[in-house]
């Protein structure tokens, strides 16, 4: 800081100026001219009226000088104070950086290394697991075969094969059922006849020990009432025996009865397997709606079938709980399709369970018709417990199954949604898009790369990479052929303990992310399975969330690092919006009754094939979870979640 040193005078020099005047005044009001003064020069020395007041000004012009250079001394070592103060915070700074990374750079070595060490003890079991999942897959691929062989097959060929199953059951069930009622009717003629046996000796005996104590004396009194008790016994034997066989007679013909229900229930069943089946892997609307209708009528003749078959309540409340399911679904899909719409990736996930869950009430109900024994059946159907009521128990548990649907975000597998943009990208080749790969996966040291052709898909097509990293891990990969995005990877490695929280994961997953050249997004669905954190993003702009831009990203806790991919939706969805409310979030939520709620947040969301602005809702009611979405313009309900926590982490309904 600047000093203006002497700018102020001593008083010592006022006083030599106010005498100087003094006398100027004194020689002009005698009439003397006042004395000229001589010019000085810069170095000259003045004159002074006396020494003393000389010293005095000199003394006092060294003092503030002094004074002056002694506060610029002191300003200017505060000044270098302050800069010592900030470069040695600075420089403390920079070593904590620099610490920091050290300590990274050796934790993420050492993680590597640990890796790398466990990858080589497992070796041997992921040779074992790799060996199992070959075998699942020709397992599966067998079934597929068999299911596309009777996919094949016509109707009346279908018609033949079942009536033919069906008599050959039968027929062995009749035979079965013939011997078992031959065999019952002869024993129940022995112990008839044994019993009249018993009946009559006893009677003998009884007339015999009477005719002895009677004193009265003669042979014929004793003879025919001998006589007439046997006529007597003989008759009550023979309407017994002959009220005895119609109530068999009876029995057998209930008996029958229920059995050819159960018949019934079996085919019915195996039809409605075989029509979701189908419905699992068709896409034209009008064989969906052709499958669709099968199923609902299968779903009311199951219906009526199980009404006559005596299950207790709530064994049979379960499973026409899931038939009354089925047909409902098929009702409201069948309205879908008839308004021009197409079913979505969750709908069919839904058709999947319904699918699952009937193929093994199937076999239950085929191992129990089959097995089932004619004395095992008879106890059933006088309510008594055993391996009948049991089996149709364990169907009724299996008709309440829940939907595998897990790490499921609100609105996921949708799709395109209005236009492509991909469509808009330039197409590359395989050689490119390997290159562009090999970019995208720089951190995954990888040491082979396999291209193995090309995938096309309703809504991308993409080249087909199988990689393999130092440590000997496979991955697959799919870069889209128009623009060369990396669409989907899939890393196989096992995952068993658990090193990282979820928030870490969310950290990891969005730094990859970013090396994709995708930051706008949003964590709006967190779910922790096993050792493996599921993550969905979707794009996050102006402060609405986009729902059809959705990446799933799917991180091991074990080794914080991502293991795979899923950015399709983002791919074909995402650009920029002009997105306006049409009501306010306050008058949204008035809307909402019963529940409760925190404030919403504005989310595009995919509705019949269109993007629909509205306002998502977190709600409780009592101690269930719901989301609500409504319409951001006219605050009607778009759709509802419920939220339900499962084995392998939350998913929804």
């Amino acid at each position: 800081m600047e000093k203006k040193i002497g700018k102020n005078v001593s008083s010592g020099a006022k006083k030599v100026e106010r005498v100087e005047k003094e006398q100027e005044l004194q020689a002009q009001a005698a009439g003397t001219p006042p004395k000229k003064k001589t010019p000085v020069t810069k170095n000259a020395k003045k004159s002074t009226p006396s020494p003393k007041k000389e010293k005095r000004v000199q003394k006092a012009v060294k003092q503030e000088k002094a004074a002056a250079e002694k506060r610029l001394d002191a300003a200017k070592k505060k000044a270098e104070r302050k800069e010592r103060k900030l470069m040695k915070r600075a420089e403390i700074k920079q070593k904590k950086i620099e610490r920091k990374a050290r300590l990274q750079e050796k934790k993420l070595a050492r993680k590597e290394m640990i890796a790398k060490k466990r990858a080589e003890r497992k070796q041997s079991r992921i040779d074992r697991k790799a060996a199992l999942k070959e075998k699942r897959i020709e397992r599966h691929a067998e079934k597929i075969a068999r299911r596309e062989m009777l996919k094949n097959e016509s109707k009346a060929e279908k018609q033949k094969r079942i009536a033919r199953e069906k008599k050959d059951r039968l027929a062995l069930k009749a035979k079965k059922r013939e011997s078992h009622d031959k065999a019952r009717e002869e024993r129940a003629k022995a112990r008839e006849a044994a019993r009249v046996r018993k009946a009559e000796n006893k009677e003998n005996k009884r007339a015999h020990k009477t005719v002895r104590k009677s004193r009265t004396a003669g042979f014929g009194g004793w003879l025919a009432a001998v006589i007439s008790l046997g006529v007597v016994c003989l008759a009550l034997a023979t309407v017994v025996t002959a009220g005895g066989f119609r109530m068999n007679e009876m029995n057998v013909t209930a008996e029958n009865g229920y059995r050819s229900t159960l018949y019934e229930m079996l085919s019915v069943s195996e039809d409605l397997d075989n029509n979701l089946s189908k419905l699992r892997v068709s896409s034209g609307n009008n064989e969906q709606r052709k499958l669709l209708t099968n199923v609902l009528v299968d779903s009311a003749l199951l219906e009526s079938a199980l009404e006559r078959v005596p299950v207790d309540q709530a064994t049979s409340t379960d499973i026409s709980s899931f038939v009354n399911k089925t047909g409902a679904y098929a009702r409201t899909l069948l309205g879908k399709l008839a308004a021009g719409h197409t079913l979505t990736e969750k709908e069919r996930n839904t058709v999947i369970y319904l699918y699952n869950v009937n193929d093994k009430l199937c076999r239950e109900l085929n191992e129990l018709v089959l097995n089932m024994e004619q004395g095992e059946f008879r106890a059933f159907l006088k309510g008594t417990e055993g391996t009948v009521s049991q089996k149709f128990g364990e169907m009724g548990q299996t008709s309440k199954e829940e939907p595998e649907e897990i790490v499921d975000a609100p609105f996921s597998g949708e799709g395109n949604v209005k236009e492509n943009r991909l469509t808009k990208l330039e197409e590359v080749t395989s050689t490119r898009a390997e290159e562009l790969l090999r970019g995208y996966m720089e951190a995954y040291h990888i040491s082979e790369m396999q291209y193995t052709g090309e995938t096309a898909s309703r809504d991308m097509n993409c080249y087909n990479f199988v990689m393999t990293d130092d440590n000997g891990v496979e991955l697959f990969a799919q870069v889209t052929k128009n623009g060369g995005k990396l669409a989907f990877f899939d890393l196989y490695e096992a995952c068993e303990d658990k090193n990282f929280t979820v928030e870490g994961c969310d950290a990891l997953a969005r730094e990859y992310l970013k090396t994709l050249g995708i930051e706008n997004v949003e964590a709006v669905w967190m779910s922790d399975a096993g050792m493996v954190a599921d993550i969905t993003y979707v794009s996050y702009d102006d402060g609405v969330l986009g729902y059809p831009d959705m990446i799933k990203v799917r991180v091991c806790e074990s080794k914080g690092r991502v293991i795979g991919i899923d950015a399709k939706g983002y791919l074909v969805n995402y650009t920029q919006r002009d997105l306006k409310a049409g009501i306010s979030e306050a008058q949204a939520r008035e809307k909402l009754s019963g529940v409760e709620t925190e404030e919403g947040r504005l989310a595009l969301i995919p509705v019949d094939g269109e993007e629909v602005l509205a306002y998502e809702y977190a709600c409780t009611y009592g101690e269930d979870e719901y989301v609500i979405y409504l319409n951001a313009r006219t605050g009607e309900e778009e759709e509802v979640f419920i939220v339900r926590n499962g084995l392998q982490g939350r998913y929804l309904r």
